[in-house]
C-alpha cells in the first residue's frame, strides 16, 4: 500500500458557517460539501454535527466539524501555539503579499513574511483559533538536494542526542533579523 494524497484534514470549528464565510472571504477557497448527522458514523455515538469541507487545491481538502453538544473547544495547553498549525501553499510572492495586506486590512494579525531559506511564510490564526501559515517556495534544486542527502543523518542524530544538528546550518547563515520567528 502507498498513500496517494490526503483526503482531507478535519479540524474543530466554533461556528460552521462563519468558518466558511472566513476561509472563502480570506483565503479564496471554495465551499464544496457540507455533512450534517445527528449520529457519528464511526462509532454510532449520539453526536449531531455539521462538517464541511473547503477546496484546498490539487484535490486537497480542508473540513471542519461544528460540535454544538460538546463542551467548548480549547486546545493542548502543553503545546505552544506556534506548533500546531497548517500550512498552505500559494503560487507566488506576490500572492503571499498581497493576502497579508488583505488579512491585515480586515484586523487579522499577521506575522511575516519569514524568510525559512527554502520557502517564506506568513502566519495568522482563523476565527477558531486554529494558526495557519501561507508559503511560498523558494528553494533551488541544489538546496533540495543538500536537505534530502543529511535528511536521515539528521533524524539520527536528533533522535540520540534531542539536540538540533548542523547538517543544514546553511539555512540559517545571516537571515534578514525582521524576517525571522522563533519556532
Amino acid at each position: 500500500m502507498k498513500i496517494t494524497r490526503i483526503h482531507h484534514v478535519a479540524y474543530r470549528c466554533k461556528d460552521a458557517k462563519e468558518t466558511v464565510d472566513w476561509y472563502v472571504k480570506y483565503l479564496n477557497m471554495d465551499f464544496v460539501l457540507a455533512i450534517a448527522e445527528d449520529q457519528v458514523p464511526s462509532t454510532g455515538a449520539p453526536d449531531p454535527y455539521m462538517h464541511v469541507f473547503l477546496d484546498a487545491g490539487m484535490g486537497n481538502v480542508l473540513a471542519f466539524f461544528e460540535l454544538p453538544s460538546q463542551a467548548p473547544m480549547g486546545r493542548d495547553e502543553n503545546t505552544p501555539a506556534w506548533v500546531q498549525h497548517l500550512a498552505m501553499e500559494v503560487g507566488s510572492m506576490d500572492e503571499l503579499l498581497a493576502t497579508k495586506e488583505r488579512l491585515q486590512a480586515a484586523g487579522i494579525e499577521v506575522i511575516g513574511p519569514t524568510n525559512h531559506t527554502i520557502f517564506k511564510s506568513i502566519y495568522f490564526f482563523d476565527p477558531n483559533g486554529h494558526r495557519l501559515e501561507l508559503a511560498v517556495n523558494t528553494a533551488t534544486p541544489e538546496m533540495q538536494q543538500k536537505l534530502d542527502a543529511v535528511k536521515w543523518d539528521m533524524l539520527n542524530e536528533w533522535s540520540q542526542t534531542r539536540k538540533a544538528p548542523k547538517h543544514a546550518a546553511w539555512m540559517h547563515e545571516n537571515p534578514r533579523a525582521d524576517q525571522q520567528e522563533q519556532h
